[in-house]
This record gives structure tokens, sequence and C-alpha cells, in this order.
């Protein structure tokens, strides 16, 4: 299961969708998690094996003293899989451009946390800019095709179809305009962490991740079509050709702890956690 659809996770869809979990024998069904639902209660009753999120998740359960939670075994993205979108080209964006103008902005815990300390790294006060919550991604999308908001901040295949459409212009990554950061990743039960069969996903995992890094980006595409109904061949190509110019998937797998201690600098600058969270107690690995 995913805590959300984009083709920012094309390595873990890649699992499913170009036949690397076939490989080795093994089939999965893949979920999107819906408003209610909460990813450690799934996986802690056995409904849900793998679920990508973020190791950003554990931390405010972990201060109410919540448990047991996930643990985090493997790495997806290794920056923040944020665009700003324009309403015009703008080859020389700053991030100053946003002082004083509305922005539909992805309210969710990490996205919104990214976003101001992306814009504070970049000189800007967030208090300067009109933070609009305009709800889920298409909803924000829809919005923003309707007139409302300077700017919009989505992941992709979105902020590229707004582009493919003639409806607005990628003018700046989040993720390249701060530093790299532990984003999102794959987390299970520690108990199913231990298994063959997570063992086997792991391989298979990383198999498509070397493929969606090197692979012609509409071969991925193609792939993964299934996975996007509505969205062009185009829309999905430019979002993934842009992931790999990011270089979101530049890594192993493992979970970097420096990029696990950058997510807590990140989070505790803007007051988001109450205390610093040690890795082992959130990830396997190094």
């Amino acid at each position: 299961m995913v805590s959300r659809h984009s083709v920012f996770y094309s390595p873990l869809i890649a699992t499913i969708a170009a036949g690397f979990l076939e490989q080795r024998g093994l089939t999965a069904e893949y979920a999107i998690l819906v408003k209610g639902q909460r990813s450690s209660d799934l996986i802690r009753d056995g409904i849900v094996d793998i679920m990508q999120s973020a190791v950003s998740s554990n931390w405010g359960p972990m201060e109410r003293g919540e448990s047991p939670l996930p643990v985090h075994f493997a790495l997806i993205n290794r920056r923040d899989g944020f665009f700003l979108v324009a309403r015009e080209p703008d080859t020389e964006f700053a991030w100053s451009k946003l002082a004083g103008q509305s922005i539909l902005a992805d309210h969710g815990a990490q996205p919104l946390v990214m976003l101001k300390y992306a814009a504070r790294s970049n000189g800007l006060e967030w208090a300067r800019v009109d933070a609009i919550d305009a709800g889920a991604p298409e909803e924000m999308a829809r919005a923003f095709r309707q007139g409302r908001g300077a700017f919009v901040h989505l992941q992709s295949p979105d902020a590229h179809r707004l582009e493919c459409d003639g409806a607005g212009y990628v003018v700046a990554s989040v993720g390249t305009s701060m530093a790299q950061v532990a984003f999102s990743t794959l987390c299970c039960s520690r108990d199913f962490s231990g298994t063959g069969t997570c063992g086997q996903f792991l391989e298979s995992y990383r198999d498509a991740r070397e493929w969606v890094r090197l692979a012609p980006a509409g071969e991925v595409a193609r792939a993964e079509a299934a996975f996007f109904p509505g969205y062009s061949l185009a829309a999905l190509t430019a979002g993934i050709e842009a992931y790999r110019k990011v270089g979101c998937w530049e890594c192993d797998g493992e979970i970097p702890r420096e990029l696990y201690e950058q997510a807590l600098n990140v989070f505790q600058s803007e007051g988001a956690v109450a205390r610093r969270h040690p890795y082992a107690e959130v990830c396997t690995g190094q």
C-alpha cells in the first residue's frame, strides 16, 4: 500500500508493473491509503505487509507513546518530490517571487514542513506567503485550472500533466532547493522484516529501482501506465525524467543515517518534533 500515488514512487510501482516480483515467485496487491486509514494500524493488524511511507511518520506516534510502530527498511527517494507550478514559464525563478503570492500548498504534514524549510533555506519567510489548503492533490490541480492561486505545489504526474496540457509551467523543484533528505521509505512490521518473503521483496525492489533509474523513461512510463488511468504517456514520461534529473533515486535502497538525521533537522527547525528520535528505533540497516 502507498500513502501517496505518484510516479515519484516508480521504484516501488515497478516491482509489480514491470514483473520484478514475479521473477522471484511473488505477487502483490497495490492499494492507496484512504482518509481515515492509518498505516501503522494496517501493518500492526497484518492487513498490509509493506507500506510506502516516511521515517517522519513514526515520530509523532513515538512522542505519543504508541507501540508497536513500523520499521523502515528501504529508501525510495532521497529528495523531496514536489514541484512548484506557475501560470507562466519562468526560467529565472527565485523563491523570493512567492512573497505576497498565493500558493495552493499541499498541507500534508511532511510536504508542508519540507516546503516551509525549502522557502526559508532560500531566504523567504513563510509568513510572506499566502498558503491555501485546497484539499487533496487532485482538488489542488482542479482549483489551479479554475484560476485559483498563482502557484500550485504538486508531485508528478500531476505537476507535469498541467504543463503538458498548457495549464501551468513547472518552475522549481522543492527537492533541489534544499538538502537531500530521507523523504519516502518502505516500512513493515519488525516481525515481517525478518522473513524470507521480505528478503525476496527487497531483492526485487533493488532490481526494479535500477531498472527505473536506467531504462528509457518512456519505457518505464508505458509499464506503469495502467496504474495511472487518465494520464497521458507524455505526462508520465516527463515526471519520470524530472525525478531522474532531481536525483531522487540515486541510492542503493538503504536508508543512510545522514539523510535520516537531515529529515530530523528539517522537522526540528520547523517545530514539528519535540525531540530527536534515534535512528535504530525507526530504521533497520546502517
